[in-house]
C-alpha cells in the first residue's frame, strides 16, 4: 500500500515559531525531511512537523494516538526538563533522546509559553558566545 502524501505544518504555526526563533542570534531556519526546524551553528533547537499515519512518528509511538498531530519538539534540561517529563499532555517524551521534548501544537497552543520553550531549547543548543549575545 502506497504511503499518503506528507501533511506539512500550516504556514501560519510555522510563521510564529519563526517570529521567536528568528530573533535568536545566528539562528536560521529551513525545511527538514518533513516539517522546519530552526537552527544555530548546525545544531536543531526547534523542528515543527505533523505526526501522520504511515510516516515514523515518536509521537505516534508515544501515545498510540493515529490522527494527524502538528507536533513541536525541541531540547531542555535541569528543572525545566523534569518540570515537562511529568506535565503530561500536550507535551510527550521521544524516546530518542533524553534532552528532546515534544508539544502538540493543535488547538489552542498558548503562544508565549511556546516562545519561551524555544528560547530556552536554543540557549540549550547554542554556544556559550551566542548565549552571552542573548542575555545582552
Amino acid at each position: 500500500m502506497p504511503r499518503p502524501p506528507r501533511i506539512e505544518p500550516s504556514g501560519d504555526v510555522v510563521a510564529r515559531i519563526g517570529r521567536t526563533a528568528l530573533t535568536l542570534p545566528d539562528a536560521y531556519e529551513e525545511d527538514a525531511w518533513t516539517g522546519v526546524r530552526w537552527r544555530v551553528r548546525g545544531r536543531t533547537f526547534a523542528h515543527v512537523l505533523v505526526a501522520q499515519e504511515g510516516y515514523t512518528s515518536a509521537y505516534r509511538d508515544v501515545t498510540g494516538i493515529s490522527e494527524p498531530a502538528t507536533v513541536l519538539t525541541f531540547r531542555s534540561s535541569g528543572d525545566g526538563l523534569l518540570a515537562l517529563t511529568h506535565a503530561g499532555p500536550p507535551f510527550y517524551l521521544p524516546p530518542w533522546s533524553p534532552t528532546v521534548v515534544g508539544m502538540v501544537l493543535d488547538g489552542e497552543p498558548d503562544w508565549d509559553e511556546v516562545a519561551e520553550l524555544v528560547t530556552e531549547s536554543y540557549r540549550f543548543c547554542a554556544p556559550q558566545k551566542l548565549r552571552q549575545l542573548l542575555d545582552g
